[in-house]
């Protein structure tokens, strides 16, 4: 059954000689693979250039429920985007948050809201000029809500521990397990959730700050997601940064 749907691009991968497969994360289902093929001439209904990491795209789908794969018959970008595939800084950063979802999120059926935050984030971080060094860092934490183990802020004080596994602050360090921070990186992380896109340059953090930052977020999806990985280009975007 042919349908319209938005999709927010994640990866691409060259299937064969004739077709690609686009994961994407849509407005209606969710999480789901598409089958595009590989443009023949300028006027073909759908070019391969659209598939560009966090790229919104309109198309039409002959989707099939049960099908793990989707044939898409016509596509077209929702947002050109102004800056994002051309900023070297912001480029990098699409491709680490691309890689992100696509490791993080595995949920197939509609979920609105979701789709919604990361339209929204995507768009801001293109029409954004300048201060948003700390954009990822911002992003990932308030995803964390989406997936369901946003930290809980009740009751924290300074000098508290941040419990990465249990997904709390505590004031006295965890015996049963290593995977806390120390109070000095807790009150960083506690500053990080206060954040939003509009405020976030108003909160000073240098470049190891950032990073160590960035690895500790990592580690925490790291536990609370079933196989999800160091990122290869989690390096990149701190040494970008640096």
């Amino acid at each position: 059954m042919l349908q319209k749907t938005q999709g927010i691009v994640l990866h691409t991968l060259k299937y064969s000689d004739t077709y690609y497969i686009v994961e994407m994360y849509t407005d209606l289902a969710g999480r789901a693979s598409f089958l595009v093929p590989v443009p023949r001439s300028r006027k073909a209904s759908v070019k391969s250039a659209l598939f560009q990491p966090l790229a919104f795209i309109e198309c039409e789908v002959d989707y099939r429920p049960k099908a793990s794969l989707h044939r898409i018959k016509e596509a077209k970008s929702m947002h050109p985007f102004a800056t994002l595939p051309y900023d070297p800084y912001k480029s990098s950063i699409a491709f680490f948050l691309a890689e992100f979802l696509y490791r993080a999120i595995r949920e197939e059926g509609e979920n609105r809201p979701l789709f919604a935050y990361l339209q929204h984030s995507i768009v801001w971080l293109d029409e954004c000029r300048e201060s948003y060094a700390n954009f990822h860092l911002v992003f990932l934490m308030r995803l964390s809500r989406f997936l369901g183990f946003y930290p809980n802020l009740e009751e924290y004080h300074a000098g508290d521990y941040f419990d990465l596994l249990n997904a709390c602050f505590t004031p006295t360090r965890p015996t049963l397990h290593a995977s806390f921070v120390q109070p000095d990186e807790a009150a960083h992380i506690r500053q990080l959730m206060r954040m939003n896109y509009d405020t976030m340059h108003l909160f000073g953090m240098s470049r190891v700050e950032r990073a160590r930052c960035l690895t500790i977020m990592n580690d925490y999806y790291r536990l609370h997601l079933p196989d999800f990985p160091v990122l290869k280009s989690l390096e990149v975007l701190q040494e970008l940064f640096d």
